[in-house]
């Protein structure tokens, strides 16, 4: 059982998780808003926890992270082609399809296979792919927007993590 003070350390250690991932996302939320530009998306969460909770894994080191959404972004948005879904609407509207289906398992497939061999692993890169490969943002400034939202997170994470002093994790792998 947790004494009185291990529940103190453990609470000022999640007070100051969440505190962290609420300063960096309103960061990024209002940075997209001036920009009206979609750069709160569900991946982001994980990412951003993954970043305070675990600062020295290397799945949350700012190289994985970078790596992982990329990789992530390109292999959905190959994967949208490849199923020749490029120019159709998003799942929401159109519905589930076979080729959506395709899209969606292709696209994690990729990703892990690619980040795996890049001994590269960021576990939250496997919805960033799904968000694109099921087309609910797809459209080149969306994936821009992506490619920048992460690159926020990321710096302001390193950034805050260093100020606070939380050794970031090692580069190499």
């Amino acid at each position: 059982m947790a004494t009185i003070g291990q529940r103190r350390g453990q609470l000022g250690v999640a007070a100051h998780i969440g505190a962290s991932c609420l300063v960096v996302l309103a960061a990024v939320g209002v940075v997209g808003l001036l920009a009206r530009q979609p750069l709160l998306f569900p991946s982001l969460g994980p990412t951003a926890m993954l970043i305070f909770d675990s600062p020295r894994q290397r799945s949350g080191s700012p190289r994985n992270t970078l790596v992982g959404h990329g990789v992530a972004i390109l292999a959905g948005l190959a994967c949208l082609t490849a199923f020749d879904l490029a120019d159709s609407a998003p799942v929401l509207q159109e519905g589930i399809t076979a080729a959506r289906i395709g899209a969606a398992a292709a696209s994690v497939a990729l990703t892990v296979l690619v980040l795996r061999l890049l001994s590269c692993a960021h576990p939250p890169a496997g919805a960033t792919t799904l968000i694109v490969s099921l087309g609910l943002l797809s459209a080149p400034t969306e994936l821009l927007a992506i490619a920048a939202a992460v690159l926020l997170v990321t710096l302001l994470g390193a950034l805050l993590n260093r100020l606070l002093r939380r050794d970031p994790a090692p580069a190499t792998g």
